[in-house]
């Protein structure tokens, strides 16, 4: 589902992320974690073609990111860690503007009415987006990315800002996405959701991968927490 080879991205003539490869399949919900400036946010931007890279390829669905961009887009929706969503809108207003986006027609009130249902935000729709709490907006941004019903999910810490309920229901619905064939790469600094939630993981440090597979094989005997810190301190 997704295939990113030798992806590299440079910042000044430092290398931001160096040759990273990494290959995600159907149904697997695969976590990405790092410290803060490891490059976590720069891969993802990368990966769903916000930002250019120098080198290598991204592929989603077969489709290169770079060569065909829209079409690739198309297959695939990206949750920033800080949702920016038009104030001027009221909530059904983005929702509906996002599925136009898409060409979403026939679907779009059933899948609109069905997920703002799941996360409590019907009565919410209404209102202008500029009234809405943070947790409000990453809801709204989760719905909108859920609409046209994604191959392939791209989230920078998709749980911050999102109340324990919201968090449980969302983490309910990524393992069901990826139980239909969908795949999710997501990064997040809380270890012990990503141990319990993802089928694999990967971890970045300074820009490079130095660890990924599944859980087991990444983690051994020890806690992802542990593994982690260890290093972190190499």
């Amino acid at each position: 589902m997704l295939k990113i080879e030798n992806l590299t991205k440079t910042y000044d003539g430092e290398k931001g992320i160096k040759d990273l490869t990494l290959h995600i399949k159907p149904g697997e919900i695969y976590g990405f974690i790092g410290h803060n400036g490891a490059g976590k946010t720069t891969t993802l931007k990368s990966v769903a073609g916000i930002i250019p890279y120098e080198k290598g390829n991204v592929l989603i669905n077969g489709i290169s990111i770079k060569d065909e961009p829209i079409k690739a887009k198309q297959v695939m929706a990206y949750i920033p860690d800080d949702p920016q969503i038009y104030d001027f809108m009221r909530g059904i207003e983005y929702l509906n503007f996002v599925a136009d986006i898409y060409g979403i027609k026939n679907e779009r009130e059933e899948r609109i009415k069905k997920y703002a249902e799941i996360f409590e935000m019907t009565d919410s729709l209404s209102e202008y987006i500029s009234a809405y709490s943070h947790g409000m907006k990453q809801k709204l941004a989760v719905i909108s990315a859920l609409i046209h019903e994604p191959k392939l999910i791209l989230m920078d810490e998709p749980f911050v800002g999102l109340d324990p309920k919201a968090t449980h229901t969302f983490k309910e619905i990524m393992r069901e996405l990826c139980d239909n064939g969908a795949a999710i790469f997501f990064s997040t600094h809380v270890l012990e959701v990503a141990e319990k939630l993802c089928d694999k993981v990967a971890i970045i440090k300074n820009g490079s991968l130095v660890k990924s597979g599944t859980m087991e094989e990444v983690k051994g005997d020890d806690s992802l927490e542990e593994v982690f810190l260890e290093l972190e301190a190499e």
